[in-house]
């Protein structure tokens, strides 16, 4: 596993910085190679993903989901799931206090969140937590306008 130098919320302010992203931009923020998965097969999107890295502060990204159009201008789409140090949405809120609801899980699944976001100069940046944990943050979302 990949060890980066910066907290959770160093590396969410840095990679905010990025947009438009690129595989490239994120691989000097995260300490990973992105390489496109079989998730890209026959799609309008290319779909990149990293090996986990563990952050300073003990927040893993156990899984990050670059997702880059092949064709016109886009700014791209940008998940990182989360494990291991918990992060509760009290220190979410001392980060980003303006934050709404944008999503609510269905009752179908352990995997659905509840989703609440902040609307920023660049986009939406969404915090997750999964009814599996809904304590701990599951995920970040980049999702620039």
């Amino acid at each position: 596993m990949n060890q980066a130098s910066t907290s959770l919320w160093q590396t969410i302010e840095m990679l905010a910085a990025q947009v438009p992203f690129s595989a490239a931009k994120i691989e000097r923020i995260v300490p990973t190679r992105l390489v496109e998965t079989e998730a890209s097969t026959g799609r309008s999107s290319r779909f990149l993903g990293g090996t986990p890295v563990r952050l300073a502060d003990g927040v893993e990204f156990s899984r990050i989901d670059l997702r880059l159009r092949r064709e016109g201008t886009h700014p791209g789409f940008l998940v990182l799931d989360l494990q291991g140090r918990c992060v509760p949405l009290d220190e979410v809120r001392q980060h980003y206090a303006d934050l709404r609801i944008t999503g609510t899980p269905g009752g179908h699944s352990l995997d659905e969140a509840t989703s609440y976001s902040a609307v920023l100069g660049w986009g939406a940046l969404s915090f997750g937590f999964l009814e599996r944990n809904p304590e701990c943050l599951g995920y970040v979302a980049f999702d620039p306008a």
